[in-house]
């Protein structure tokens, strides 16, 4: 076990020297769309020779102490080397575990910036506001792990919460913490809005979507057709004079099926016209690079049973029982009773819990 592992350690090493080297070549460091995949590579590298460095030096702790204990005859000698070999050998599997995590290939896409959309699915103002409930459960959350939250696009529903509601998140590994969120939320509870205490069942849809970099996409921006219109500011309390809304008209065409479909997005961010535009492309690049990539996220749901809604978004992966104070996640049996914990913001566990079961499915795949 131990020298298979070191093997596939050593050749990584190598990289990470050629990786390392290459990052300072200006010829690279001038090709930007190379620069930043040998950049996440490197990185990715690093944690890796950290924990081979960890590795060996455990395995020749475990050598030394055996080799003491059978030569040494001070006493005091043999009892510290028993010491150290206890120590080693129980660190010994850890350290294989987490090389064993570090060597299964990792999703490009897990270091990016996600567009999360959030739309109100079937049970009309009840749905819009649990569309309002969830949006603040990711708010809360991405306060909790320091990342930027910034509302791109939305429209409100009659008595509250969101019809839909779209949000660009940026920090460290957003994409590979958030993705396991996209499919259909489910909700079970007596709705304020009920007068006889009956209790729905309504939903709605959250999708996330790896905010695709300038270089990965191509957009003839000759062919973009804009408009402007006034927009509110938040709570549509502050009606805007300027007309810093932008909407845009994008006629792409659909690589799989050949079809000329029109894509059209509305940024009303801010009250600065200019900025409304950059986020609007910014959303064009990451809805066209999100459907050009459909095939090949397809591919892994079709592998992968436990993120059952990485391809289908239609999937229903999470239900949120009211009466029980419980959530359960579908997709690998996950249950918890504490509603209230989770809808403000407290989710880790179970994004931790799909992450072990996907590691788990990754590892099967990879033979590790």
């Amino acid at each position: 076990m131990a020298n298979n592992l070191l093997e596939k350690l050593d050749g990584l090493e190598a990289r990470y020297q050629e990786v390392s080297t290459l990052i300072s070549d200006p010829d690279v460091i001038a090709d930007q769309a190379r620069f930043v995949k040998l950049t996440r590579e490197y990185k990715d590298l690093e944690d890796i020779v950290d924990a081979r460095k960890r590795y060996v030096a455990c395995l020749n702790g475990i050598e030394e102490a055996k080799d003491i204990i059978a030569n040494e005859s001070d006493p005091e000698m043999k009892e510290m080397a028993r010491e150290e070999l206890v120590q080693n050998e129980e660190l010994q599997p850890k350290i294989e575990e987490e090389i064993k995590l570090l060597l299964i290939p990792a999703d490009p896409e897990d270091g990016k910036n996600v567009q999360m959309e959030i739309r109100a699915g079937t049970g009309g103002d009840e749905a819009c506001l649990f569309a309002g409930d969830i949006y603040k459960m990711y708010q809360k959350y991405c306060e909790s792990k320091g990342w930027k939250l910034t509302v791109t696009s939305v429209s409100e529903g009659a008595v509250g919460g969101f019809k839909e509601i779209d949000v660009a998140i940026s920090g460290d590994k957003v994409y590979g913490t958030l993705k396991y969120e996209s499919g259909v939320h489910r909700v079970q509870r007596v709705p304020a809005t009920e007068t006889q205490g009956r209790m729905h069942t309504s939903a709605a849809t959250v999708a996330v979507l790896p905010e695709a970099d300038a270089f990965e996409v191509h957009i003839n921006e000759g062919d973009i057709k804009w408009d402007t219109f006034r927009s509110s500011g938040a709570g549509g309390q502050n009606v805007n004079k300027v007309e810093s809304g932008v909407r845009l008209r994008y006629p792409w065409k659909n690589p799989n099926t050949g079809v000329v479909e029109e894509i059209l997005i509305e940024c009303t961010e801010t009250r600065d016209q200019p900025k409304n535009k950059e986020r609007a492309l910014s959303r064009l690049r990451t809805f066209i690079y999100d459907r050009e990539h459909q095939k090949y996220i397809d591919d892994i749901a079709s592998r992968r049973k436990t993120l059952v809604s990485t391809g289908d978004r239609s999937a229903k992966i999470r239900t949120y029982n009211y009466p029980q104070g419980r959530v359960t996640d579908h997709r690998i049996g996950y249950t918890i009773h504490d509603l209230a914990g989770f809808m403000n913001g407290d989710i880790q566990g179970c994004i931790d819990a799909l992450t072990v079961a996907e590691n788990a499915e990754r590892m099967k795949e990879s033979e590790l």
